[in-house]
């Protein structure tokens, strides 16, 4: 999902989790995830309590002018990083870091592009 760049990440937050699926290891598919590791982005009691309704673990940072409650896995918040790694190898690509494209679906599309050209195997012999 496309956001502009001034919204919260939050704002879409349970929208995206209804959007998306994952594969169970004996290939069927389940809505939603047994655990969310998020940064302090998507830290909000509304979000916690949407989480606690659906049985969904998290691993969120919370922010420093919180109250902390609860236990925090730091274990869990270190694979964070995997998906952070895998932001900034698409921002290499200008296009994506300064976003020419003004229309999401181009954006999305350069996205993909990048995407498929990072995974691929000519990515990899230059």
């Amino acid at each position: 999902m496309l956001t502009p760049g001034q919204e919260s990440d939050i704002e879409q937050a349970e929208e995206l989790m209804e959007a998306g699926s994952i594969r169970r290891r004996t290939g069927h598919w389940r809505l939603r995830p047994r655990r969310l590791v998020a940064d302090k982005g998507y830290t909000s009691n509304a979000f916690r309590n949407y989480l606690h309704r659906y049985h969904i673990r998290c691993t969120i940072a919370r922010r420093s002018n919180e109250q902390r409650r609860g236990s925090f896995n730091k274990q869990h918040y270190r694979k964070r990083n995997i998906v952070e790694r895998l932001i900034n190898r698409l921002k290499q690509f200008r296009r994506i870091a300064t976003r020419y494209e003004k229309r999401a679906s181009n954006f999305a599309a350069m996205i993909t592009i990048a995407s498929i050209f990072l995974f691929s195997d000519f990515a990899y012999r230059l």
